[in-house]
């Protein structure tokens, strides 16, 4: 993993909008229509080389695909565990019954109404009726060839794969197979190794993507935060074994609120779950520290030890508003933070995924996307300037 060491790197958290010549295949599958498979795939490799490029370009140092390959970050587990069937019905929604929709009822009213219509690809409730194992191979592949040829194409010295924690598998799938959920929890974990491995070796970094770590608070609201980091500790010792055999060099581990553009007033505090956080084998941990709500706790850095050799990857632009950061204020976030961990061990990065849905309407516009990108390079390299005394 590189580090900071002559100026400050730049990356992202991964996802990012898909666009429209993906998004019209998604689309007919979710209406049953029939898929030319092969144009797909060609379509699928040409819009990961374009989003490599652009990133490259842009001037991001570590960069992913965007996640093109996969329906959401989280919902691609569906297709690439076995064990599971379709419930044949839809989930409910995250937000349903927490702490921010009985806070402001009126404004979660539509996010919380029940689904309707035939249950995509996207929102099937899976249920787990057999033994975890991992079938995502030939997915996997592909995504992995198609990465690497863009990044190659590209002359991208560093990229990362996004894919998801055990912790966060277990909480969008039931369990009606494993006689408790520590065993439903191991057994994904078993299975998400293979996953994480393959990346390893396939030479890219591997970033492991864990939003619900910190958002079982939230959607907890009978849960004090005692308990919550009773449970938070459970998930750790899980994940840390879904990354057995992987140097903590190559992993990155990122948690974050999700993309809830909403009030935010019972988020965890990162007072109550960084020390948590810093018991899993990675070599940098990213979280969101550029919205409102969270941007203070930069201070929390004063006290923390962070260990020897480890990275943070706080962020510096947020998806939680269409706000496009000035530079100057990007390179004050960063240089908050080089100040009391060190300039050698910040690597600027964003609050969270900016497409973390296959959607016909992207969370955060495409442009907009770009824009903040921009901004991030900018912000870093007046930070370098700054604690270097060079661009």
């Amino acid at each position: 993993m590189r580090l900071s060491t002559d100026r400050i790197l730049t990356t992202h958290v991964g996802s990012l909008p898909r666009p429209p010549v993906l998004m019209e295949v998604m689309l007919m599958e979710d209406r049953g229509e029939p898929v030319d498979a092969d144009a797909y795939e060609e379509r699928l490799r040409a819009a990961v080389g374009e989003v490599v490029r652009r990133q490259a370009e842009i001037g991001i140092d570590i960069v992913d695909d965007g996640e093109y390959g996969k329906r959401g970050f989280s919902v691609y587990a569906n297709e690439r565990l076995g064990g599971y069937t379709p419930s044949g019905r839809a989930r409910g929604s995250n937000w349903a019954g927490s702490r921010e929709a009985l806070s402001f009822p009126e404004f979660y009213e539509a996010t919380v109404r029940p689904p309707t219509g035939k249950p995509t690809p996207q929102n099937m409730e899976m249920v787990c009726t057999g033994p975890v194992t991992y079938r995502g191979e030939a997915q996997l592949r592909r995504d992995l060839d198609n990465l690497r040829a863009a990044a190659e194409a590209a002359g991208v010295a560093e990229a990362f794969v996004p894919a998801i924690s055990a912790c966060d598998v277990a909480g969008n799938q039931r369990n009606e197979y494993y006689g408790s959920d520590d065993e439903f929890l191991s057994a994904i974990a078993d299975a998400m190794n293979t996953e994480y491995r393959a990346i390893v070796d396939a030479g890219f970094l591997v970033q492991i993507d864990d939003p619900r770590l910190i958002n079982y608070y939230v959607k907890n609201p009978d849960l004090s935060v005692a308990q919550c980091r009773v449970w938070a500790e459970r998930q750790v010792e899980a994940i840390n074994h879904s990354l057995r055999g992987i140097p903590e060099e190559r992993v990155r581990y990122h948690t974050c609120y999700g993309i809830n553009m909403g009030p935010r007033v019972h988020d965890m505090e990162m007072k109550d779950f960084i020390d948590i956080v810093l018991k899993i084998r990675a070599g940098a941990y990213s979280f969101e520290a550029a919205n409102p709500r969270h941007e203070h706790e930069w201070h929390i850095w004063e006290d923390i030890r962070l260990p020897e050799g480890k990275a943070i990857i706080p962020g510096v632009i947020t998806h939680s508003s269409v706000l496009v950061e000035h530079p100057e204020l990007v390179a004050e976030r960063i240089g908050r933070f080089a100040s009391v961990v060190g300039r050698e061990n910040v690597i600027a990065g964003g609050d969270c995924g900016f497409g973390t849905q296959a959607r016909a309407i992207p969370e955060v516009h495409p442009s907009i996307v770009w824009a903040k990108f921009e901004s991030l390079v900018a912000g870093a390299r007046i930070t370098t300037e700054r604690l270097w005394g060079r661009t």
